[in-house]
């Protein structure tokens, strides 16, 4: 037995030091980390005046309602805007065209994963926001950058969230209780239902972890 003890010490000497070791190889990322380096997108809108950008406004609202005859102007002082806007040099219909691609191209933006990060063990701050409960702990969340993200404003992109898996599952004091997770970051895409006190919402969520750790901020 006077053998074995020794032997046993050098174990959990030698298990201590694989964790602490485990623990020093794992990075420390924030949230502008999990964005990609993005490309300046083209936007025409920027040059215009808040008379013009207004006169837009109007023309499409009009144009995308199903039932002109209850839109708010009439076909008339559409047509009429939009000679005010051809006068000015501007083309209507390339703007409408314009937008949509700057509309894509933030989407592209909004979803795009950093590949640096990906299959490596990172540390990253958030706060949770729960998905599904087990008793009392929470076992799958959303890690989201700041506390009320998702709730009665606009989500994060969705690079700016992960969905995490955590079948032992943590116990939170409240709504976006603040945390420091710890394991490898995977791309993977998918929408996510939040259930709100007054409704619920599908978000976008560009990222995944199934975490080796997780403990309070």
């Amino acid at each position: 037995m006077a053998v074995k003890k020794p032997r046993l010490l050098v174990y959990v000497i030698a298990c201590m030091i694989v964790g602490v070791s485990a623990a020093a190889e794992r990075s420390e990322i924030g949230w502008a980390e999990l964005i990609p380096p993005q490309s300046a997108i083209e936007d025409p809108f920027t040059e215009l005046g808040p008379e013009q950008l207004d006169a837009l406004r109007k023309i499409l609202r009009f144009e995308a309602s199903k039932d002109t005859t209850s839109s708010f102007i009439t076909p008339e002082e559409a047509e009429k805007l939009r000679s005010q806007l051809s006068g000015d040099g501007l083309d209507v219909d390339r703007l409408f065209e314009q937008r949509e691609i700057i509309i894509q191209e933030r989407r592209a933006q909004s979803t795009a994963v950093n590949p640096n990060v990906i299959g490596i063990d990172v540390r990253i701050p958030g706060y949770v926001l729960p998905l599904e409960f087990k008793g009392k702990k929470v076992t799958s969340f959303l890690l989201v950058p700041y506390a009320g993200a998702c709730i009665h404003t606009p989500p994060p992109p969705a690079n700016q969230m992960v969905h995490v898996n955590y079948p032992d599952g943590i116990e939170v004091s409240g709504l976006f209780t603040p945390v420091w997770i710890e394991g490898k970051m995977i791309a993977k895409f998918s929408v996510q239902n939040v259930g709100l006190s007054d409704g619920g919402a599908q978000v976008e969520v560009g990222y995944e972890m199934s975490p080796e750790d997780i403990y309070l901020y």
